[in-house]
Protein backbone atom coordinates (compact mmCIF):
# COMPACT_ATOMS: atom_id res chain seq x y z
CA UNK A 1 0.00 0.00 0.00
CA UNK A 2 1.25 3.40 -0.82
CA UNK A 3 0.82 6.32 1.38
CA UNK A 4 -1.34 8.50 -0.66
CA UNK A 5 -1.10 11.20 1.67
CA UNK A 6 2.85 11.39 1.16
CA UNK A 7 2.12 11.98 -2.76
CA UNK A 8 0.04 15.12 -2.51
CA UNK A 9 2.28 18.17 -3.15
CA UNK A 10 1.84 21.04 -0.46
CA UNK A 11 2.56 24.54 -2.41
CA UNK A 12 2.02 27.61 0.40
CA UNK A 13 0.93 30.90 -0.30
CA UNK A 14 -1.21 29.38 -3.30
CA UNK A 15 -3.10 30.85 -4.84
CA UNK A 16 -3.04 33.59 -1.98
CA UNK A 17 -0.97 34.32 0.89
CA UNK A 18 -1.80 32.03 3.91
CA UNK A 19 -3.60 29.12 1.73
CA UNK A 20 -1.55 25.78 1.69
CA UNK A 21 -2.96 24.24 -2.07
CA UNK A 22 -3.07 20.44 -1.90
CA UNK A 23 -1.95 19.32 -5.34
CA UNK A 24 -2.80 15.89 -6.40
CA UNK A 25 -1.03 15.79 -9.72
CA UNK A 26 1.87 14.69 -7.97
CA UNK A 27 -0.52 11.48 -6.48
CA UNK A 28 -1.78 11.12 -10.38
CA UNK A 29 1.58 10.64 -11.80
CA UNK A 30 2.74 7.81 -9.87
CA UNK A 31 1.63 4.64 -11.20
CA UNK A 32 0.37 2.83 -8.16
CA UNK A 33 -0.59 5.91 -6.37
CA UNK A 34 -2.76 6.82 -9.18
CA UNK A 35 -4.58 3.04 -8.90
CA UNK A 36 -4.78 2.68 -4.87
CA UNK A 37 -6.53 6.17 -5.14
CA UNK A 38 -9.11 5.35 -7.92
CA UNK A 39 -9.68 1.67 -6.49
CA UNK A 40 -10.74 3.52 -2.96
CA UNK A 41 -12.52 6.43 -4.68
CA UNK A 42 -14.77 4.07 -6.33
CA UNK A 43 -14.89 0.68 -3.35
CA UNK A 44 -17.61 2.30 -1.22
CA UNK A 45 -19.76 2.75 -3.52
CA UNK A 46 -19.17 -0.24 -5.77
CA UNK A 47 -22.44 -1.97 -4.10
CA UNK A 48 -24.84 0.99 -4.26
CA UNK A 49 -26.03 0.88 -7.54
CA UNK A 50 -24.04 4.04 -9.22
CA UNK A 51 -25.48 4.43 -12.93
CA UNK A 52 -22.90 7.00 -13.77
CA UNK A 53 -20.33 9.43 -12.21
CA UNK A 54 -20.51 13.15 -12.11
CA UNK A 55 -17.25 14.94 -12.44
CA UNK A 56 -16.76 18.18 -11.86
CA UNK A 57 -14.16 20.01 -13.47
CA UNK A 58 -11.35 19.57 -14.18
CA UNK A 59 -9.12 16.70 -11.58
CA UNK A 60 -13.15 15.14 -11.59
CA UNK A 61 -12.85 14.48 -15.06
CA UNK A 62 -9.28 12.84 -14.56
CA UNK A 63 -10.89 10.73 -11.42
CA UNK A 64 -14.24 10.57 -12.07
CA UNK A 65 -13.28 9.35 -15.89
CA UNK A 66 -11.44 6.17 -14.28
CA UNK A 67 -14.24 5.47 -11.52
CA UNK A 68 -16.66 5.21 -14.13
CA UNK A 69 -14.39 2.34 -15.64
CA UNK A 70 -13.84 0.71 -12.44
CA UNK A 71 -17.54 0.82 -11.64
CA UNK A 72 -18.77 -0.55 -15.24
CA UNK A 73 -20.54 3.23 -15.71
CA UNK A 74 -21.25 6.22 -17.89
CA UNK A 75 -19.52 9.26 -16.89
CA UNK A 76 -21.00 13.24 -16.76
CA UNK A 77 -18.56 16.03 -17.23
CA UNK A 78 -19.93 19.25 -14.96
CA UNK A 79 -18.22 22.22 -16.50
CA UNK A 80 -17.99 26.06 -15.58
CA UNK A 81 -20.65 28.07 -17.68
CA UNK A 82 -20.28 28.19 -21.29
CA UNK A 83 -17.95 24.89 -21.80
CA UNK A 84 -20.60 22.81 -22.95
CA UNK A 85 -21.31 23.00 -26.23
CA UNK A 86 -25.35 21.60 -26.45
CA UNK A 87 -28.24 23.02 -24.17
CA UNK A 88 -27.59 23.11 -20.23
CA UNK A 89 -28.75 23.79 -16.85
CA UNK A 90 -26.56 25.47 -14.62
CA UNK A 91 -25.81 26.14 -10.65
CA UNK A 92 -24.70 29.05 -9.22
CA UNK A 93 -22.35 29.11 -5.84
CA UNK A 94 -20.61 31.25 -4.02
CA UNK A 95 -16.75 31.89 -4.48
CA UNK A 96 -14.81 34.04 -1.50
CA UNK A 97 -14.70 36.66 -4.30
CA UNK A 98 -17.77 36.12 -6.03
CA UNK A 99 -20.85 34.15 -7.52
CA UNK A 100 -19.72 31.13 -10.36
CA UNK A 101 -21.92 28.74 -12.23
CA UNK A 102 -21.44 25.24 -13.22
CA UNK A 103 -23.58 23.29 -16.39
CA UNK A 104 -24.70 20.15 -17.46
CA UNK A 105 -26.03 19.07 -20.05
CA UNK A 106 -30.09 19.40 -19.75
CA UNK A 107 -30.34 15.83 -20.95
CA UNK A 108 -26.98 14.34 -19.14
CA UNK A 109 -29.13 12.59 -16.65
CA UNK A 110 -32.01 10.64 -16.53
CA UNK A 111 -35.18 10.48 -14.25
CA UNK A 112 -34.06 8.68 -10.74
CA UNK A 113 -30.46 8.13 -12.48
CA UNK A 114 -28.28 6.77 -9.49
CA UNK A 115 -25.26 9.40 -9.93
CA UNK A 116 -22.22 9.44 -7.71
CA UNK A 117 -19.94 12.65 -7.29
CA UNK A 118 -16.44 12.35 -8.02
CA UNK A 119 -13.32 15.59 -6.90
CA UNK A 120 -10.13 15.81 -6.22
CA UNK A 121 -10.94 18.30 -2.94
CA UNK A 122 -13.92 19.10 -0.96
CA UNK A 123 -12.39 22.56 1.15
CA UNK A 124 -15.75 25.02 1.44
CA UNK A 125 -18.20 22.63 -0.14
CA UNK A 126 -19.26 25.62 -2.12
CA UNK A 127 -18.84 23.07 -5.76
CA UNK A 128 -19.32 19.94 -4.07
CA UNK A 129 -23.21 21.22 -3.02
CA UNK A 130 -23.57 23.51 -5.89
CA UNK A 131 -23.04 19.91 -8.17
CA UNK A 132 -25.32 18.06 -5.96
CA UNK A 133 -28.05 20.71 -6.46
CA UNK A 134 -27.70 20.64 -10.21
CA UNK A 135 -27.47 16.51 -10.13
CA UNK A 136 -30.91 16.69 -8.41
CA UNK A 137 -32.61 19.55 -10.14
CA UNK A 138 -31.74 17.54 -13.03
CA UNK A 139 -33.51 14.44 -11.86
CA UNK A 140 -30.81 12.24 -10.45
CA UNK A 141 -30.38 10.89 -7.41
CA UNK A 142 -27.23 11.52 -5.54
CA UNK A 143 -26.01 8.02 -4.37
CA UNK A 144 -22.94 9.89 -2.51
CA UNK A 145 -19.69 12.03 -3.24
CA UNK A 146 -15.86 10.79 -3.48
CA UNK A 147 -12.74 13.09 -2.83
CA UNK A 148 -9.19 12.31 -2.48
CA UNK A 149 -8.63 14.92 -0.14
CA UNK A 150 -10.96 16.73 2.18
CA UNK A 151 -9.62 19.73 4.24
CA UNK A 152 -12.08 18.89 7.61
CA UNK A 153 -11.45 22.48 9.12
CA UNK A 154 -13.37 24.25 6.28
CA UNK A 155 -16.36 22.40 6.53
CA UNK A 156 -17.31 21.29 2.95
CA UNK A 157 -18.20 17.85 4.00
CA UNK A 158 -20.56 19.23 6.98
CA UNK A 159 -22.22 21.24 4.21
CA UNK A 160 -22.30 18.36 2.08
CA UNK A 161 -24.45 16.38 4.81
CA UNK A 162 -26.87 19.40 5.84
CA UNK A 163 -27.46 19.03 1.96
CA UNK A 164 -28.18 14.74 2.22
CA UNK A 165 -25.50 13.84 0.35
CA UNK A 166 -22.87 11.90 2.07
CA UNK A 167 -18.98 12.44 1.32
CA UNK A 168 -16.04 10.07 1.62
CA UNK A 169 -12.46 10.73 0.95
CA UNK A 170 -9.07 9.06 1.23
CA UNK A 171 -7.06 11.48 3.03
CA UNK A 172 -7.59 14.82 5.16
CA UNK A 173 -5.04 17.65 5.81
CA UNK A 174 -5.91 20.24 8.85
CA UNK A 175 -5.96 22.94 8.55
CA UNK A 176 -6.43 25.73 5.15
Amino acid sequence: MVDLKSLIRSIPDYPKPGIIFRDVTTLLGHAEGFQQAIAGLAEPFRDKGVQAVAGVEARGFILGGAVADRLGCGFVPIRKKGKLPWKTIGQEYTLEYGVDVIEIHEDAIAQGERILIVDDLIATGGTATAAAKLITRSGGTIVGATFIIDLPDLGGSALLKQHGCNGHALVAFEGH
